[in-house]
């Protein structure tokens, strides 16, 4: 019972998508597309994997397979076409999909899980040759040590979506801290400038009623100062037009 429930838990996600197009010369192109697989599965040394694979590629593969496991009747792959444009898109769609439905059938047939060419096209960087060549113990290294140093940036449509909603999110947030004064605002003034003005205003009453303040400070401190009186009066009457407290005359009127 446990190791049913075990199994119904193992899965093996696989994906071909972002179709690039290579330029080998003028004349000669081709397209690789990108397989991504996402697995809990014990019979795969990498639970996450990103490799870039082409059409010929596939068709190795699955001729690989089919000699190790004669009696599988193996997926077929989508057809080749002698004429298949790499601008056409629903060509390419219609290739992409059907690699993928390829893929994702191989990799619900047990036996095919056992064979290190499946496992070093999926999550190796290798090409086809080496791929051979390490399958038969011909090279320094092991199939587990270049499925290990295969290092790629690895996405899953999930992650997409998240990091779409992380960066709608971040544009809210952005926007936020802008209306609310956080960012740089071309809104409303901050208290540095609103003191600034205050400031400003109070520096320029300050100086209009200094003349009245030092008229005050004379008449409490030496009233019998007449001649300094007079002459503050009359630059008072200069700049103001009229005397202090509606006051006339030389001053005398003022000091009684």
């Amino acid at each position: 019972m446990e190791n049913t429930n075990l199994a119904k838990k193992e899965f093996v996600s696989v994906w071909v998508r972002d179709p690039q197009v290579h330029k080998e010369d003028f004349w000669h192109a081709y397209i690789t597309y990108e397989i991504c697989l996402h697995t809990n599965s014990m019979c795969f040394r990498k639970k996450t994997s990103c490799v870039r694979r082409r059409y010929s590629e596939f068709v190795w593969l699955r001729q690989k397979l089919q000699n190790n496991a004669l009696l599988i009747e193996l997926p077929k792959l989508p057809p080749g076409n002698p004429f298949f444009n790499l601008s056409n898109d629903f060509q390419i769609t219609q290739r992409m999909q059907g690699l993928q439905q390829f893929l994702e059938a191989v990799l619900q047939t047990p036996l095919l899980l056992s064979d290190s060419h499946l496992h070093l096209f999926l999550q190796s960087q290798l090409s086809i040759a080496k791929i051979d060549a390490c399958s038969q113990g011909q090279t320094h290294y092991t199939v587990a040590q270049a499925i290990q140093r295969c290092v790629g940036y690895t996405r899953f449509p999930v992650e997409e979506e998240h990091q779409e909603d992380s960066k709608t999110c971040c544009d809210s947030d952005c926007e936020s801290t802008r209306s609310s004064g956080l960012g740089n605002s071309l809104g409303r003034a901050t208290p540095v400038e609103e003191d600034s003005s205050y400031n400003e205003s109070f520096s320029h009453e300050f100086q209009v009623t200094t003349p009245e303040a030092e008229l005050c400070s004379i008449l409490s401190s030496s009233p019998s100062n007449q001649e300094a009186l007079m002459k503050i009066m009359k630059n008072y009457q200069t700049t103001r037009g009229h005397w202090p407290c509606g006051g006339q005359g030389d001053g005398l009127h003022f000091l009684q």
